[in-house]
């Protein structure tokens, strides 16, 4: 990691394999369409779960460098918020309550962040699931993984904008205890009522076990960051996808295996299967936003301006 001071307005991109995102190629696209003038999109790769303190060299850099605006955080929302919370002088309560951070921006000399993910995975959702379709089909939902977009999905059903529209039930299956024990306490407080189940699944065994309980027309999320930041899938080649279920694989790059296990599955199974591309397209316009201080639509003439400039350049 070498952290240079920046020559013109700059923006970070912390992940993981930050050199290998659609980002580098769309950036420049859309800062000439935002009326950015001249800027520069610039990646940070960190280790998944780094040491404490790389998150607040990150952090403590763009805070004092001036020309440093701000960054969007993927892969690290919650190890960066966990080590780099005092760092900020600005928090939104969303972030407090989730504990995580994937936005960082500044306002009048402060270092400010904020917890993008529970709204833009919201509106990427509302973007492919049909009116009313957990009411009407009594599905259930699976997310895979328990980290920062975990939560944040879990939150939108809960407390979000559409609670009416909210699975029965909603199975979360993690490969760590800690995060699965934080994400059920988060749930308990948003209301839950036990309708969120939490399994700890070390092996891919485990999920498929979980998976093929599943009611019918249910939804599987792939919130994990595996087949983009690392190999492999959350489940194994032999688990059985839900008869006419909703597939929703958040990485948008990468093998994207877990992806192609649904695919094989699609007509069989009537699988209706979406990848994050949408998530990704509008959760990057909306922290441009924060970074560079301007107002970012999430519909309309602009923002389909945007989504088919980042569609060519995919």
């Amino acid at each position: 990691m070498e952290l240079s001071k920046a020559d013109v307005p700059t923006m970070y991109f912390i992940g993981v394999t930050t050199g290998s995102s659609s980002s580098a190629r769309i950036f420049p696209k859309w800062a000439e369409t935002l009326g950015l003038g001249e800027c520069r999109l610039v990646g940070i790769d960190l280790k998944i779960h780094d040491r404490p303190e790389n998150y607040r060299e990150v952090v403590d850099f763009i805070k004092s460098d001036p020309l440093s605006l701000g960054a969007l955080v993927t892969t690290h929302k919650m190890d960066l918020f966990t080590a780099c919370e005092d760092d900020f002088d600005m928090l939104d309560p969303l972030a407090k309550e989730l504990g995580e951070v994937s936005s960082i921006y500044k306002r009048e000399g402060k270092l400010c962040a904020r917890a993008t993910d529970p709204t833009c995975g919201g509106m990427a959702l509302e973007k492919f699931l049909p009116e009313d379709y957990f009411w009407i089909f009594g599905a259930e939902v699976l997310v895979l993984g328990a980290g920062g977009s975990s939560l944040a999905l879990v939150w939108h059903f809960l407390k979000g904008n559409r609670t009416d529209n909210c699975p029965s039930k909603i199975h979360i299956a993690n490969r760590s205890q800690g995060r699965l024990d934080n994400l059920m306490q988060l749930a308990e407080e948003w209301g839950s009522e036990g309708r969120v189940i939490p399994y700890l699944a070390p092996e891919p065994l485990t999920a498929d076990q979980v998976m093929n309980k599943l009611n019918p027309c249910s939804m599987v999320v792939n919130a994990t960051g595996l087949g983009k930041d690392g190999p492999g899938s959350p489940v194994t080649d032999q688990v059985s996808f839900p008869e006419r279920g909703l597939i929703w694989e958040f990485n948008y790059r990468g093998e994207l295996k877990f992806l192609q296990q649904a695919m094989k599955q699609k007509e069989d199974k009537c699988l209706s299967i979406e990848d994050g591309w949408d998530y990704f397209v509008i959760g990057w316009s909306q922290v441009i936003g924060d970074v560079f201080d301007i107002k970012v639509p999430i519909a309309g003439s602009l923002f389909n301006e945007l989504s088919e400039q980042a569609i060519k350049l995919r």
